[in-house]
């Protein structure tokens, strides 16, 4: 199957020292082969911030 489970995690809470936000997703290993990148929002920092994916 193209189609891989991504985790995300925010970047921005953990300069902040708060807890991280994730999401769960999906991503095309052949449209796109390196890591995703996505702006999520995060309920703890009360905005949209960079998510990127994890292993």
């Amino acid at each position: 199957m193209p189609r891989e489970q991504v985790i995300l995690e925010c970047t921005e809470a953990k300069a902040e020292k708060k807890p991280a936000s994730r999401y769960f997703g999906t991503r095309n290993k052949k449209l796109k082969p390196g890591r995703v990148e996505l702006r999520k929002y995060n309920p703890y920092l009360r905005r949209h911030t960079l998510h990127r994916e994890i292993k």
